[in-house]
């Protein structure tokens, strides 16, 4: 019998707040096509996600994957972060 370990499912957004503790909000962006007119269509979604040290600000390209809830809204976790802005 083989052992079958399960991933965690992650995804890739940009950091829209980081005004909370240990909390970030982050939009994720997709492209769906429309099922009649066959255009692709932009679609987003807003998740917060857990930042342990607050290394994250605005801007931000992260990756998130999904936890147990940690709270009400907050159920998945920041894995790491793929760009950081530049502070003017």
């Amino acid at each position: 019998m083989s052992e079958t370990q399960k991933t965690a499912k992650t995804v890739t957004g940009e950091v829209v707040s980081n005004k909370m503790d240990k909390t970030i909000s982050v939009l994720v962006s997709r492209k769906v096509k429309h099922p009649l007119y066959e255009k692709y269509i932009r679609r987003s979604t807003k998740f917060m996600a857990h930042d342990e040290n607050n290394e994250c600000s605005e801007g931000d390209l992260v990756v998130i994957e999904a936890s147990k809830p940690m709270s009400k809204n907050k159920t998945w976790k920041l894995q790491k972060v793929v760009t950081k802005t530049q502070e003017i």
